[in-house]
């Protein structure tokens, strides 16, 4: 594994390259520019807000639901597109995968590198929403690089592996946005995890988005610290999805040229 790190860092200069390029080809040509980085969240919180306030009345723990909805939406976005580009990145590239060597995870990297890139874009509309609902900055703020960095961890771990298996098993990619579909449902994005029975708390918050989304909102609308037992099970799911998915692809990377 240290070997592997090391080898990454030496490759540091292709992967700031290439994230630069996933960048820019994205944006190339586009009237709107890096403001699709703030539609997909902004649009999908408006019909959140319109479903869920004036059709169907969901509960948001006393913030008002367009700051709760977009709060959330702006994480999972990150995470649902990075997942969606770097899951099919090594097939995308199929040419350079067999014609030229060096370490096959910058690939997906850089398709997270990418999409976090939108998310710190986006996240100027959420200080424009605490702006108009008057929510003060506290010290539970501190929290948030630390939130940020778990969930850049489980990307990371998941799109590693998406990507190692999709080389093998294609069917991967077609599942990855019922996949992906399935387990926001299965987070806290839409309703709050108040609305869970304690009773099954513990097993709700195996899920790492649950405790981070929570978290989020505990620390930038609440003011408090993120539920401990959320924050802890976030964090060692978090850390145990990296780790898996790096030593699983860098035991499969050998086999990519040949199989592709």
């Amino acid at each position: 594994m240290i070997a592997n790190i090391r080898e990454l860092l030496s490759a540091r200069d292709l992967l700031y390259m290439w994230s630069w390029r996933e960048i820019r080809t994205r944006y190339k040509q586009s009237m709107l520019g890096m403001g699709w980085a703030i539609v997909q969240p902004l649009a999908m919180t408006i019909v959140y807000v319109v479903v869920f306030t004036a059709i169907v009345r969901v509960p948001s723990d006393g913030i008002p639901y367009p700051l709760f909805a977009y709060t959330a939406l702006l994480p999972w976005t990150f995470l649902a597109s990075a997942i969606s580009t770097g899951v099919p990145s090594l097939v995308a590239n199929m040419g350079l995968v067999t014609k030229i060597y060096f370490p096959r995870e910058v690939l997906p990297l850089a398709a997270v590198i990418g999409r976090l890139f939108d998310f710190m874009w986006a996240s100027v509309v959420l200080l424009g929403l605490l702006l108009i609902y008057q929510v003060p900055i506290t010290p539970a703020i501190v929290w948030l690089p630390l939130l940020l960095a778990l969930q850049v961890l489980l990307t990371i771990g998941v799109v590693l592996l998406g990507a190692a298996l999709n080389v093998a098993y294609r069917d991967v990619g077609q599942l990855i946005p019922l996949l992906t579909q399935i387990w926001m449902y299965a987070s806290p994005v839409i309703y709050p995890v108040s609305l869970v029975p304690d009773r099954f708390r513990v097993l709700y918050y195996l899920n790492p988005m649950a405790g981070i989304i929570d978290g989020y909102r505990s620390a930038l609308l609440l003011g408090k610290a993120p539920d401990g037992a959320g924050l802890l099970l976030s964090a060692a799911m978090s850390i145990g999805a990296v780790l898996a998915g790096y030593a699983y692809f860098k035991k499969v990377e050998i086999t990519f040229a040949d199989i592709i």
